[in-house]
């Protein structure tokens, strides 16, 4: 059961740049977690209301909102979230991966009304490194500079992460880890997680991308992504401990935790609270006996 299902899972992890023409993210063609609720035993449970999710997600000190990149309603969903919970609480942190650490200044300087919109896709080089439409998160980013919300860019920077995929970690020079968190704090060792990543790079060489050797790094990009997307929410809340933080990221980041949710409990000696939610889905079903993908299933209208 337990390969089967890493086998469904597969796609969440093919967005390694140098396999997919997107440069810096987990891209979901499809929605295999879908396709594995169709597929696998599930139990037989009601949907939980929206309103209740809400309840509990204003609990929460980190809302992660794992995303499709190309989906239009999942981004929808996220704004629709975030305004609900900022009725609730004012104090709010829009976390995004959507923007590399060394552009933080130029959101900045968009939600302080200084440079316009097109300014900060032009500046941040939204375009070269994210790429994914823009019309999908412009309206989250003006609640967030209508509501004076921070926003954190999350990522890593390309240029980075395109040389630990080429050389390894290892080759990163004293200015080239700047951005990212102190080596030390790379942690490989999730054997759970390292078995679904193989199982994608496995697919991919089956239809004839990469090699075997580049196995490892194919792991450590998508560890090096969680772990400086993990850091960059660790130091907003160490600064801020009075925000709730809302994460939008890719799924593949945040299901069952694996990616940036863990890293960020491990940051906090696992004292905050945090919930997991996953757009697009209409029930709230999980994998019988097995590890929760999420706290939550969102689903769309």
């Amino acid at each position: 059961m337990k390969k089967q299902k890493i086998a469904r899972l597969c796609a969440w992890y093919l967005g390694i740049f140098f396999f997919c023409a997107a440069p810096t993210c987990t891209e979901i063609a499809s929605n295999p977690l879908k396709q594995q609720q169709q597929q696998v035993e599930t139990q037989n449970t009601k949907p939980i209301p929206r309103q209740q999710i809400l309840q509990e997600l204003v609990k929460a000190d980190v809302v992660y909102l794992g995303e499709t990149h190309t989906s239009q309603e999942d981004h929808q969903a996220q704004l629709e979230i975030l305004k609900e919970l900022y009725q609730k609480n004012q104090k709010i942190a829009l976390a995004m991966e959507m923007f590399q650490r060394p552009y933080q200044e130029i959101l900045d300087q968009y939600l302080a009304g200084k440079i316009t919109e097109v300014q900060l896709v032009e500046q941040s080089e939204y375009e070269q490194r994210w790429g994914f439409a823009w019309e999908y998160y412009a309206p989250i980013l003006r609640f967030a500079k209508a509501k004076q919300l921070p926003v954190i860019a999350l990522n890593a920077p390309t240029e980075v992460t395109r040389k630990v995929a080429r050389n390894g970690i290892e080759s990163l020079t004293v200015a080239e880890q700047r951005y990212i968190p102190p080596l030390s704090e790379i942690r490989t060792d999730n054997d759970d997680y390292r078995q679904i990543i193989k199982e994608s790079y496995a697919q991919h060489n089956q239809a004839g991308h990469g090699n075997s050797d580049s196995l490892e790094r194919f792991f450590t990009v998508q560890v090096l992504w969680d772990e400086t997307m993990a850091d960059s929410i660790a130091k907003f809340i160490k600064a801020n401990p009075d925000y709730q933080v809302v994460v939008m990221a890719g799924q593949g980041h945040i299901a069952y935790g694996y990616g940036i949710p863990s890293r960020v409990a491990r940051r906090f000696n696992n004292q905050l609270q945090q919930r997991t939610v996953l757009l697009g889905f209409s029930t709230d079903e999980q994998v019988q006996g097995e590890k929760k993908i999420a706290d939550f299933f969102w689903p769309h209208h």
